[in-house]
Parts: structure tokens; sequence; C-alpha cells
């Protein structure tokens, strides 16, 4: 009996050693959310002087006007008719806004939960004409909330920090946005609190054409039907009247598809699982065709020819440290397969024309490489500019436009031999 007692006692001592290894004291910064109510973010949505880019997002050309996202801003104009000297036209202050696209002289953005439509027939006088209220119905699982009683979640507002303790040993936080955090206390893993996305067809002139986006953009129109991603669903929203948009369905995807790619009738969504191909011959309800399959990780999409172009990088949520180019053999649509694989720094965008293939590599600076054959990519490097942080490119009609930590640069690529600066425009005080 005693001998029992002995053991009892021993495991409870045992017991609690564990639990106590595990007690920690952590000191988490705290958060206080700040709301707003949609009448508060419809009424400052304006079209105001330029401003200087702070913390640029997604690019997009239409027209020899080139519209530069502000990370949950707004849009910033530019008369691009000459790269080596663009001028800056205005800045279109959307609250909660990260993506754009254009069919015609109407431009769609996101606002929060809403899609908005705007006149661009005079882009120096842009104006509000239409929206979607509540379109991205999944906008909360894209780290902001949705408050019937107090508005929409818009951002937070750092109160103090303080000293939990917890037990180390399990997952107490949970990821939400980019925010780990549990009851009411929030960290930002990177000390620095951020709501931003994280994350091409040849444009042409005149009513009823699209413009070009960057390789990370969740927006893109095809056969007079608008996409766009919503978390793990597509909205399909046809805007063959451009100015009266009509959402159609809602289609499942993936956990986190981040990147849309049209080519002809067929849209290619980049996820954090894979390469999903769906078929647009009935516009209005996308079928998926196919599915390739990669490890957990973020990855942009582009498409030349018989090959797609994906970039695999590391980082929050990413979940891996994979940093790497894959080349997709897409001949069979059906059956799409991995052709070749190349170790990258941290890429992220990237484009393709007529085989000459960009990359912008993270702190490794923006990559060109000739693919024409796309055994030898590596061997065939054409430029390498190693003082760019960039995450996403537009390369067409010879110009490069490349979006970076540091500016926004534009190169002639004329002679892929002989690439040359054309301008940069700084950001803040850069």
């Amino acid at each position: 009996m005693k001998a029992l007692v002995g053991i009892l006692l021993l495991a409870a001592f045992t017991f609690q050693s564990c639990e106590d290894k595990c007690k920690v004291e952590n000191t988490y910064v705290y958060f206080e959310p700040v709301y707003s109510t949609p009448a508060e973010i419809k009424a400052a949505v304006s079209f105001k002087p330029a401003e200087q880019m702070v913390a640029p997002g997604k690019i997009y050309l239409k027209d020899d006007i080139l519209y530069v996202n502000e990370t949950g801003k707004g849009i910033h104009v530019f008369d691009n008719t000459s790269p080596a000297n663009p001028i800056p036209l205005g800045f279109l202050n959307i609250p909660g806004s990260y993506d754009m696209a254009i069919i015609g002289s109407t431009l769609y953005a996101d606002s929060f939960v809403d899609l908005v439509v705007f006149d661009v027939s005079d882009v120096t006088k842009i104006k509000e004409i239409n929206r979607i209220e509540g379109l991205f119905d999944h906008f909360s699982s894209m780290g902001y909330l949705s408050n019937t009683s107090q508005g929409i979640l818009t951002s937070w507002k750092e109160v103090k920090n303080v000293s939990v303790t917890e037990n180390n040993c399990s997952q107490m936080l949970q990821p939400w946005g980019g925010i780990y955090y549990s009851r009411g206390i929030a960290m930002d893993m990177n000390a620095a609190v951020s709501f931003s996305s994280k994350s091409s067809s040849a444009p042409s002139s005149g009513a009823g054409t699209t413009g070009v986006a960057g390789s990370t953009s969740r927006f893109t129109i095809a056969n007079n039907h608008l996409y766009t991603l919503d978390s793990y669903f597509i909205d399909v929203v046809d805007v063959s009247n451009a100015i009266s948009p009509v959402k159609k369905n809602e289609i499942q995807v993936s956990w986190l598809a981040e990147t849309l790619f049209p080519l002809d009738k067929t849209l290619f969504v980049g996820t954090r699982a894979g390469l999903y191909i769906f078929d647009l011959a009935n516009p209005d309800l996308p079928s998926q065709v196919s599915q390739y399959e990669h490890i957990y990780s973020c990855d942009p999409v582009v498409v030349e020819g018989d090959y797609a172009y994906v970039t695999l990088h590391s980082g929050d949520g990413c979940h891996v440290e994979t940093n790497q180019l894959e080349v997709i053999n897409i001949s069979d649509l059906k059956n799409p397969t991995l052709t070749k694989v190349y170790p990258m720094t941290h890429p992220t965008g990237l484009g393709i024309d007529n085989g000459t293939l960009f990359i912008c590599d993270g702190n490794a600076g923006l990559k060109v490489f000739d693919a024409t054959n796309v055994n030898t990519i590596d061997t065939n490097q054409l430029a390498h500019y190693d003082n760019i942080n960039a995450f996403d490119i537009i390369p067409f009609e010879k110009t490069a436009i490349v979006i970076g930590a540091t500016g926004l640069y534009q190169y002639d690529y004329s002679d892929v031999t002989k690439i040359k600066l054309l301008s940069k425009i700084a950001i803040g005080n850069q």
C-alpha cells in the first residue's frame, strides 16, 4: 500500500513539474478593434489630389493609364503614356481596397465587403456610380470581422503591452489575418500590424476591352464577367452591362485561393494547395477541369503557351520554407504535369512575354530569364537587378512595370540583352 501511495505521489509530482515547465509569462501587444459603419466607409470614397505612395500593392494598366493600389487605402492614378515620365493624376480614396479590374471605362474595386463601381472615362474626375453591397461575404476569413451592431472591423488600435501566464505546451494563439491572438490579446509576429493581402491577357483600347493586372491579382475579367477571389470562393459577376454588374454565382475552390490568371476560355487559380484550372465555356458557371497539387505554399501563376509558371515562397501563413519556381506542362489541361523546378530566394510575382520570364525574387531583386527552353531557364539569365525588393510585375509591349518595397520601376526590354531603367517613383521619402 505504501508503495502504491509513493508511486501516486511521484506521478503527481512529475505531472505538476511538467505543468510548471509549460507555464510561461508571455508579453503581448493588446489591440482594440476599431469599427466603421457602412455609411462612414461609403462617405470616405472620393477622388483626391495625387499623394505619395506609402504601402503600394497591386498594379493594373489600361489604355496608358497606370493604377497602383495603396494597400487598404485606395488607388494612385498615373498617366503612363510615356513610361519614362509617368504623371500623377490623383488618388482614388477607397477604404479597405486591395484589388481592381477594368472593362471599357468602368473600374471595379473592393471596399471591405463591397464591390464598388467607378466611371473612369475621365481619369481626372473619377466617380463612384454603383456598388454591390456585401459581395465579399466570406470577408471575415480574410482577416476582418463584420459586426451588425458595430459595423465592420476596419483596423486595430494599439492600447498597451500586457503580460499573460500561459500553458506554452498548448496552442493557445490562433492566426487570423496575419495577427495572432487569444481572448482579446493580439500579437503581430513581425512586430507590425498589417491588414494587407499577402496576394496576362494583353489590354487593348476601346469600349468593352480590359486592362492587364500583375500576377498577384485576385480580380480578373474574361468573357464580360468579373471573377474575384473571396477567401476560398470565386465570385462570378456578369459585367456585360458594365455599370450595372450582377452577381451570378459563387464557386468553391480551395482554402485560401490567392491569384487569378485568364487565358482564352480558361481560368487559372493559384491557391496555397496548388494550381486549379477552370473551363469558362459557360462564363456564369466555371467548371473545374483539373488540379495540380503542390506542397502548401503561397503561389502566384502566369501562363504562356503550353506552360504555367508558378512561384512558391515562404513567409507568414505559407507554412513552409520552400522558395522555388515550378514549370508545369498544361498542354493537356485535364492532366497538368510538373516539368521542372528551379530554386529561388523568395519569389513572389512574375510575368512572361514571348519567352522572356520576369521573376520578383524578394530581397534577391528582379531577375529576367530566357525561358524559351523551359529545361534550361537557370542557365539563361538575361538580367538581374539586386537593388530592388520587387513583389509584382506587368511586362507589356516591351515595358516592364515593377512594384517593390522601395518604389515603382519601369524598364525598357525591347532589347532583352540591354534592358534599361526608364523611370522610378519612390515610396515615401525614399
